[in-house]
């Protein structure tokens, strides 16, 4: 709503900006200049009110606990094709992949396991548009490319780094939220 306001404010003040008279040329300014100062304006406005309203994954404030090494390893690997149960499952799993510390206990099983369920559920699900299409879904796959990609270029036995940790967490976060939506 104040956000609305905002904008609002900002387009009627670059509307009186291009249509008032110029302190800096003549009286005698044509139509068309007024024009393209209201166009270059009103451009400005609008870039500035997407940049300012568009909230992002990177703004969320989260949380990024310890590292652990020991844990319970889980036992529930695998699909059971109902897209809320499993983007939750894979959720948690990777939540407990990116908590780990270096020697942690079944690591390499760990992330082995986790390597093949995130490419299961993705190669499963991105086959149906209406799941495809979901918020939950496409921050859940860009979560899947950033750790399998961690385990593709560092192995399993290495711990994500800090910055990437963070940056996960955030993802999580705007999944489980998106997932309570059902979206």
């Amino acid at each position: 709503m104040v956000q609305g306001k905002v904008i609002f404010t900002m387009a009627t003040l670059a509307l009186a900006n291009a249509f008032s008279p110029s302190s800096q040329g003549p009286q005698s300014e044509s139509a068309t200049a007024a024009r393209r100062d209201f166009l270059k304006t009103a451009v400005a406005t609008a870039a500035s009110a997407v940049l300012v309203s568009s909230p992002t994954v990177a703004s969320a404030a989260v949380d990024v606990p310890e590292q652990v090494t020991s844990y319970p390893f889980p036992e529930d690997w695998g699909l059971s094709f109902k897209y809320d149960e499993d983007a939750e499952k894979v959720r948690n799993h990777m939540v407990l992949a990116t908590t780990l510390a270096k020697g942690a206990d079944r690591m390499e099983d760990f992330g082995k396991n986790m390597k093949k369920e995130m490419v299961d559920f993705v190669s499963y699900y991105r086959r149906f548009p209406k799941i495809a299409g979901k918020p939950s879904f496409s921050t859940l796959y860009t979560s899947i490319n950033v750790l399998a990609g961690h385990y593709t270029s560092y192995g399993y036995k290495y711990p994500l780094p800090e910055k990437r940790r963070k940056r996960l967490y955030q993802e999580y976060a705007e999944i489980s939220k998106s997932l309570k939506r059902g979206r």
